[in-house]
């Protein structure tokens, strides 16, 4: 028998703390006509101090699990997209596994702001296999504290947030029906961090896979960035490709038209990046959910967030075509088109 994947329930964490454009005027030499202008940014969520990803993972989480009427018992497997771990290790999903009091398996997944949606992905595939009938897929970043808050050209763009989805086994094909997954990893000096494991030197005389730091065109270990680095117009125009060409990629596979799909739930990294997608495109702005005006770019909080707001918006309802695209550091992008609430609870 067929089997897919149900998205059976929902949840969101912002933290309460609002840091407006006016704040960073006093922080760094900008001005919110700048940012908004070159962003539509206006505002973003900063974590207090008793604050982490881990922390904000698991009240989306919970969110979510009650929102499909369900125990965190009942859980199979935990998947946590994330570039900002309260630790290296343990993984965050397993910091959830034991709070939600699940006996799953664990793990996160790394792949720059696209990482919630390879992680739904994924969740969706141990589903269709059959090995798991629920899981948990969160995405929680807390950029705030991996950012140089003299650096305008990257502090003005982040904030904390989390989202979660969880899914269950359905008889039949389920709400996923295409998916599209890339990457481009010649460029990854456009939008990186360290970490913990690079090598001392470039090692540009290595014949193995040591050297492919300096074959990337990444700095030496002399000049650590311990802080988000971007090369800002890179990354604007990979964006706007890739985020135009997934969207038609998964809907065109999906045998839709543009004009059939009801809502675009886009990586709000840029409304900038969006207005171009959408004028690519030929789609309504409006057909477009946006809220990076209030959250700014929150990683792999990113999509999760901007999907539970359109549900609470009556922007989703059941039968509604979804595409939910995303992009990030790598350089990758992920995006699936879903058909909300097609799957019956199997």
């Amino acid at each position: 028998m067929l089997r897919g994947a149900r998205i059976a329930g929902w949840g969101k964490y912002a933290p309460e703390r609002i840091l407006t454009n006016h704040d960073i005027e006093r922080m760094v030499d900008t001005s919110d006509e700048w940012i908004v202008s070159r962003t539509g940014i206006r505002e973003r969520r900063i974590v207090a101090d008793h604050e982490g990803t881990a922390s904000m993972a698991l009240a989306a989480a919970r969110e979510a699990l009650c929102c499909a009427g369900v125990e965190g018992s009942s859980v199979e497997l935990i998947i946590v997209a994330t570039v900002s771990p309260d630790y290296q290790f343990p993984a965050v999903a397993c910091l959830l596994q034991a709070a939600l009091g699940a006996r799953a398996g664990a793990f996160d997944l790394q792949a720059g702001c696209s990482g919630f949606v390879y992680g739904l992905v994924t969740g969706y595939q141990f589903i269709q296999s059959g090995l798991y009938r629920r899981v948990l897929v969160v995405g929680a970043d807390t950029l705030s504290r991996v950012l140089d808050w003299t650096d305008r050209s990257t502090c003005v763009l982040f904030g904390d947030g989390a989202g979660a989805i969880y899914l269950e086994a359905t008889e039949g094909a389920g709400d996923f029906v295409t998916v599209a997954l890339g990457s481009e990893g010649q460029n990854p000096a456009a939008l990186y961090m360290d970490g913990v494991g690079r090598p001392k030197t470039g090692c540009a005389d290595s014949d193995n896979g040591a050297d492919l730091v300096s074959m990337a065109g990444l700095p030496a270990l002399c000049e650590p960035a311990r802080y988000v680095k971007m090369e800002g117009r890179e990354v604007f125009r990979f964006a706007s490709r890739v985020l135009t060409d997934s969207v038609r990629q998964v809907v065109d596979a999906a045998g839709w038209t543009l004009d059939q799909v009801g809502v675009i739930i886009p990586h709000q990294a840029n409304l900038r990046i969006i207005q171009s997608a959408s004028k690519t495109l030929g789609v309504p702005i409006g057909k477009f959910f946006v809220n990076v005006d209030r959250f700014g770019n929150t990683s792999n909080g990113s999509v999760p967030v901007a999907l539970c707001e359109a549900v609470e918006a009556g922007a989703i309802r059941p039968g509604s075509r979804v595409v939910l695209a995303s992009f990030g550091a790598g350089l990758t992008w992920a995006a699936t088109a879903v058909t909300w609430g097609s799957g019956a609870r199997g």
